[in-house]
């Protein structure tokens, strides 16, 4: 049963970790580069960082994480002393210093300072957190006299920093977190590490692509067909012999097959809380909690009800009547899962044939038992009052009505269903004799409709299958026909494993994106208003940067209709240094990093902006760093030539944008372009985190000019080393 397996490659979660844990309390911080010595240059600030102090994220980076920026005259030389001691010494450095604003407002801030180990105990990051306390300063003034001389509340408060990334603050009461942060921070390490991260994933949770599952689905494929067929066949045909008997007596005890198929409906539920599955942006979710909201969300209420143990009765002596048995008929809504997993089966014509095949002898099981009980419910109401009613149908199912007063012999059962599924395929097809016919009203109204119904599957099975599979199936169609190709192209030029890993989930994400629609194609015959408009909406959270604030109405609907987006999976270069930049990127989710010999110089994050600042002039613009990919992420981007085409016809807001681009690019890929950081020096630097994603032997912390078995590789088309 072939299934979507998702993205599965590990990924550098660091950038999401941290974003995710901090609340709103303590998102006010800078993360530094550890290798650069005394620099400690800033490689990613938050935006609540950049709120409290009022600089752009532009402006910040490569700058030192001691934020000598926000010195001013009342701030403590000492302790800025020993600040610089603790990161010269790696270590964790606690204080409540006077800081000022880039407005020039001073604020008393909570600094703590936390040096971030990779998988070997390297340092090879600080988090730098800082927090506005000047209320609580005012109010410990206020207080002073109350409360003593040691208030040891700001101290507790600055560990509350690491305690919240370790996921455990909001489990607790704060009054008590407070009191348990140092036991806490003593018996675990809360601070994430700056790693490739695999996949953490529970033994108990079932991959929903695993062999085990596929098997199961079939095992449960089974029983939904067993129950579409006895559950009908039960409520028509048995159900006539407990009525015979009264009405209270009890058939035989169900069958072991009966009884396997609920404890399997049950045993399906429970494995449907441990199983993976994939999300709408592709990824696999092997989060327990997530598992369990989207399946209580979605299939768990039709599970339930189809999973109904009816047959325990029996064990507790109960006795088993008609309602009963119509109740069972609630099983058949489990076929609506059998629907949600057809489109697996699309892909092949013969299985949906097969299946549409299967459908049509299942209506007809149906309708024969329908037709059976109609019949036998139409003896009884007549037999008493209209012998030549009840003498046709006693002629036609052979039972002996002599005396007009009984309905009991005949044929067996079988027999009965015999008839009855001949009479069904006959009408359904069109093809009857009339040795079986309908003579009532209630029998002649049920096949007109199976009449109808009958022409209805005779033209959609017989009639039109090769038709009906292009036109429902036709994407999914060309989705195989692309990945076909895709992979008859990598089997004849023999592309090594990872480009083949590479391809083919760049081929995957950019198919569940736009789900095989090229959008310029389909929008290229709409006006240009509308296509605009339709751009502006695509677009709208990269048109809602400050940047583009101060541009009118049509400068913005020019550029909707020349953004394009991208997709990066992890381990992915971007852009290469000294590669000509052909457009500025906007970081629409996912992490990634600038390289610069072996160096991050900026991690950049959802939201972030990347390019250059020097647009107005015809020439090549060289990049003076590598942008890699840490995890899977999605990119949007103007290309230098459109932007200044449009930029030529809005010459007043090209003047704003020239001036504003520099404080809100992220990083500045051009080169030569002036930094605070000239050069940086020659040291151990960050490793290459994405050249360990498909290679768990390659640890970070490692200097890849350092490794003597490290054989370069090459780039397939430019032959660059990689």
């Amino acid at each position: 049963m072939p299934v979507m397996r998702g993205l599965i490659a590990p990924q550098n979660t660091f950038l999401d970790t941290i974003a995710t844990r901090f609340d709103g309390t303590h998102s006010n911080f800078v993360l530094g580069n550890a290798q650069v010595q005394s620099l400690y240059p800033i490689v990613y600030c938050s935006d609540g960082f950049c709120e409290l102090t009022g600089f752009a994220r532009g402006e910040l980076m490569q700058k030192s994480c001691m934020c000598h920026f926000l010195y001013g005259s009342e701030t403590s030389n000492p302790l800025t002393t020993q600040m610089q001691k603790a990161l010269d010494e790696r270590r964790e450095f606690k204080t409540e210093i006077i800081l000022y604003k880039k407005s020039g407002s001073e604020f008393w801030c909570l600094l703590d300072i936390v040096p971030i180990k990779n998988e070997k105990g390297e340092v090879v990051l600080f988090l730098v957190s800082h927090k506005d306390i000047t209320e609580n300063k005012d109010q410990d003034h206020g207080n002073e006299s109350d409360i003593g001389e040691h208030h040891p509340l700001p101290r507790r408060r600055s560990r509350a920093v690491l305690y919240q990334l370790s996921g455990h603050l909001q489990k607790q009461d704060k009054t008590k977190s407070k009191l348990k942060i140092n036991s806490v921070r003593s018996n675990a390490n809360p601070v994430p590490e700056y790693k490739v991260a695999d996949v953490q994933k529970s033994r108990f949770i079932l991959l929903h692509y695993g062999a085990f599952k596929a098997g199961w689905d079939w095992l449960i494929l089974l029983a939904t067909f067993y129950v579409a067929i006895t559950v009908p066949y039960n409520v028509c045909f048995t159900a006539v012999e407990i009525r015979e008997d009264g009405g209270s007596a009890a058939r035989n005890p169900p069958s072991v097959s009966d009884i396997l198929v609920e404890i399997l409906f049950i045993i399906d539920i429970v494995l449907n809380f441990r199983t993976t599955y994939v999300s709408t942006s592709g990824q696999v979710v092997y989060d327990a909690r997530s598992i369990y909201i989207h399946y209580v969300t979605s299939w768990l209420s039709v599970d339930l009800i189809a999973a109904l143990p009816f047959d325990l009765l029996y064990a507790f002596n109960i006795s088993v009547n008609f309602g009963v048995h119509m109740l069972k008929t609630v099983r058949l809504l489990r076929l609506l899962r059998l629907l949600q997993k057809l489109d697996r089966y699309s892909q092949y014509s013969a299985v949906v044939l097969t299946l549409l095949m299967s459908t049509f002898a299942l209506l007809a099981h149906w309708m024969a038992c329908v037709w059976y009980f109609i019949g036998r419910s139409e003896i009884e109401s007549n037999s008493l009052t209209s012998w030549d009613i009840g003498l046709c149908l006693c002629t036609r199912v052979r039972a002996p009505n002599g005396s007009g007063m009984t309905v009991s012999g005949g044929p067996s059962v079988r027999s009965s269903y015999v008839t009855s599924l001949y009479f069904a395929l006959s009408s359904l097809t069109s093809v009857g004799f009339g040795n079986v016919s309908a003579n009532t009203d209630s029998e002649k109204i049920f096949s007109i409709c199976t009449m109808l119904i009958g022409a209805l599957m005779h033209a959609v099975v017989f009639g039109n299958v090769t038709a009906i599979i292009q036109r429902m199936y036709s994407r999914r169609s060309l989705y195989h026909t692309r990945t076909k190709d895709l992979k008859d192209f990598i089997r004849v030029h023999r592309l090594p494993k990872v480009l083949e890993q590479r391809m083919m989930e760049c081929f995957q994400t950019t198919w569940s994106v736009n789900n095989g629609i090229d959008v310029s194609e389909l929008l290229k015959d709409f006006p240009d208003e509308l296509r605009a408009d339709i751009a502006m909406h695509l677009n709208k959270e990269l048109l809602q940067l400050p940047l583009f604030e101060s541009a009118s109405r049509g400068c913005l609907r020019s550029l909707s209709l020349i953004i394009k987006t991208s997709f990066c999976a992890p381990g992915e270069f971007l852009i290469r240094q000294g590669d000509a930049l052909q457009a500025i990127y906007f970081v629409c989710s996912g992490s990634m990093e600038v390289l610069k010999d072996n160096t991050v110089l900026a991690i950049l994050g959802r939201g972030d902006l990347i390019g250059s600042d020097c647009l107005t002039q015809e020439e090549v613009i060289k990049t003076n760093a590598c942008v890699k990919a840490l995890t899977y992420c999605d990119l949007q981007y103007i290309s230098l030539k459109g932007l200044r085409e449009v930029l030529c016809l809005y010459p007043d807001y090209a003047q704003k944008f020239i001036t504003e681009i520099r404080n809100d690019l992220t990083y500045n890929l051009r080169e030569g372009h002036n930094t605070e950081v000239q050069q940086l020096p020659n040291v151990t630097t960050l490793p290459l985190l994405s050249n360990g994603m498909y290679n768990p032997s390659i640890m970070l912390g490692v200097d890849l000019r350092d490794r003597a078995d490290a054989t370069p590789k090459k780039h397939p088309s430019t032959g660059e080393s990689l």
